[in-house]
């Protein structure tokens, strides 16, 4: 028997040896005192540790096996191995069946590992790690989040889900967009058309016989003798006419080029914080109608336009942020309308961009870029008098047309922190309503007003005289 016990002792040993390394053993290692037990019995899961009493005991058992095992190992030794988290109570009871003691053996998981494993993945970052219950607890000031999310990353393996997340971020976590919208469009325009008109009375005075092209019209008070004149939007013509008696001939020429050219700029800021989505228009609504097919009711909703804005920064590492983007540009279209219920509504220009894209604080980005060049050009003529050589010119019309647009999105991204108010220096802090002497003895609309006190006053000092805001230039 004595044997058979000695045996059993070496190979639980053995196994011992095998699951944890010596320093794990002894350092978890109990000692049972009689009537109690110093503290509370931890064992790491997977993990086993010893148990020594200071008397024999004659039997033990655990209450909850799935939370832990044990053996003997002698009758003062007791072999624990943790297999779930949680906890549960180990009962000693002596040769008369008295109590000795009751244990409580608490199965956390092996955070030892998993600390050993975190110095090695993120050996930089404070991070406090503590069991709760069956879970783990992570605590602490991380750097990024990046670092919190890996941290996360590797709990879950050693807790799935029984991770709670008490870090916090530290540093800057707000993030400044400067976003410029630079759009150039320019329209180039030429016609070129001839048009010849006759008019003359018939023979024996019965009646008239007109002819005309292109913009000549045929006009007057007498339909037996109507008179040549120009049409309607005429413009940059020269016309030449010859009247011998019934007959009138006129020639017309219109040579016309245009052009046009426009300039949009627009420089709109937003700052939110990492993680969160922040919006941004600067424009209006347009009331649209919309009928019901049911009822036959209108009803007006209303589509934005202008410059429109949104994006979500995330501060991935320190100073590198992630931006999810989308940025438009739209407007009326006067050229495009429908008709709907008697309501004309006109159509929208709209560019649109959405990116995601990644850079540190201060550096720039040109996201988005269009340049369109559209062309047009259209040649009419009379068929057959159009080919005549050089005569066929009277007869025949050219226009020409290009359009030309180019635009570029700009982005730059800076990680910002609050300041005081008084810092900041607004538009209308260097100019206040007149008084009324001011305005009616003097003809002013406006007065200089300077800050007196914080950094707004010390910019206001500055020298603005001049133009100020956006000079727009041809």
């Amino acid at each position: 028997m004595k044997i058979d016990k000695f045996l059993k002792a070496a190979l639980v040993g053995l196994t011992l040896a095998i699951v944890a390394p010596p320093h794990m053993v002894s350092a978890q290692s109990l000692r049972v005192m009689t009537g109690g037990v110093s503290s509370a019995l931890n064992v790491p899961m997977n993990r086993a540790v010893v148990v020594e009493a200071d008397q024999p005991f004659a039997e033990i058992s655990i209450a909850n096996p799935g939370i832990a095992d044990i053996s003997t190992l002698s009758d003062r030794t007791i072999y624990v191995l943790g297999k779930t988290p949680g906890r549960t109570t180990l009962t000693l009871l002596g040769a008369d069946g008295r109590l000795i003691t009751n244990v409580e053996v608490r199965v956390t998981p092996d955070i030892a590992e998993f600390k050993e494993r975190l110095r090695q993945i993120l050996p930089s970052e404070p991070v406090e790690v503590r069991t709760a219950n069956d879970g783990i607890v992570l605590s602490g000031i991380v750097s990024s989040a990046a670092a919190l999310d890996r941290a996360m990353e590797l709990a879950q393996r050693y807790a799935p889900d029984r991770v709670s997340n008490l870090m916090s971020v530290g540093g800057t976590q707000q993030v400044m967009l400067e976003v410029k919208f630079a759009e150039m469009s320019r329209t180039v325009s030429k016609s070129l058309s001839a048009s010849l008109g006759f008019n003359g009375a018939t023979t024996g005075g019965g009646g008239t016989v007109a002819s005309e092209t292109g913009t000549w019209l045929l006009g007057g008070n007498d339909i037996t003798n109507p008179a040549l004149v120009n049409g309607e939007g005429t413009q940059g013509s020269l016309r030449l006419g010859l009247n011998a008696g019934a007959f009138q001939v006129g020639v017309l020429l219109e040579a016309l080029e245009s052009k046009g050219v426009v300039r949009t700029l627009a420089e709109p800021n937003l700052t939110a914080l990492s993680g969160q989505e922040a919006s941004f228009l600067a424009g209006g609504e347009y009331p649209v109608p919309v009928v019901d097919p049911t009822t036959g009711a209108i009803t007006v909703t209303y589509k934005p336009f202008g410059i429109e804005l949104k994006f979500t920064p995330r501060v991935v590492d320190q100073d590198i942020i992630n931006l999810e983007l989308n940025a438009a540009v739209s407007g009326i279209d006067p050229t495009t309308s429908i008709t709907n219920s008697g309501f004309s509504v006109n159509g929208f220009r709209r560019r649109e961009t959405s990116t995601t894209v990644e850079m540190r604080d201060g550096q720039s980005f040109a996201i988005a870029g269009l340049l369109q060049d559209d062309f047009r050009d259209l040649s009419g003529q009379v068929p057959w008098l159009g080919d005549i050589p050089v005569l066929g010119a009277l007869f025949r019309s050219a226009e020409y047309e290009r359009q030309q647009s180019e635009l570029v999105i700009i982005i730059t991204a800076h990680l910002v922190s609050p300041t005081r108010g008084e810092a900041y220096a607004l538009p209308t802090d260097r100019i206040r309503p007149p008084t009324e002497a001011e305005l009616f003895l003097q003809g002013k609309t406006a007065a200089p007003a300077r800050p007196t006190s914080g950094a707004a006053a010390e910019v206001a000092q500055q020298d603005f005289s001049g133009s100020y805001g956006y000079v727009m230039e041809d």
